[in-house]
């Protein structure tokens, strides 16, 4: 795996000078996808006409539309934090659009002080995901958040 530090510096260099957000998280998800060890899905959730609806991702299909409260995304988006939950299947009302993902990070992401979309990233291994996880995501979430 690549450190968080390196993610970073090769989104910076992808999204330079490319102002089209979709581009940006179509090569975000691929870079996590190629990057990151043990996940089963990376991608992106937008927010439109008050839901979260499918973007950019690499992995199995995916669940098109989520409501905000539903599930860890659209916990994330009604609590406005990250949620960085060890076993889905401990999260009251967590959506298995891959009944083989058990553990699962959503960092939301901001654009002119109101939520964007979220960056969500499952993994087949409980516990998968940690705090140093989760700090590393949120600095890549930055760069994501300069580029839409």
């Amino acid at each position: 795996m690549k450190s968080y530090q390196e993610l970073i510096n090769i989104f910076k260099a992808l999204t330079t000078g490319v102002d089209y957000p979709i581009s940006n998280l179509a090569n975000a998800a691929a870079l996590l996808w190629d990057s990151l060890d043990d996940i089963n899905w990376a991608g992106f959730y937008i927010m439109d006409n008050g839901e979260l609806k499918l973007g950019p991702f690499q992995g199995k299909i995916a669940c098109t539309r989520i409501a905000v409260g539903r599930g860890v995304c659209g916990t994330a988006v009604a609590e406005d934090k990250t949620q960085l939950v060890k076993d889905v299947h401990e999260f009251p009302g967590h959506i298995a659009c891959d009944s083989a993902s058990n553990a699962e990070i959503v960092i939301p992401i901001h654009k002119n002080g109101t939520i964007w979309g979220v960056l969500d990233i499952d993994s087949p291994t409980k516990g998968r995901f940690t705090e140093k996880d989760q700090a590393g995501l949120e600095e890549l979430v930055k760069i994501i958040e300069a580029s839409i």
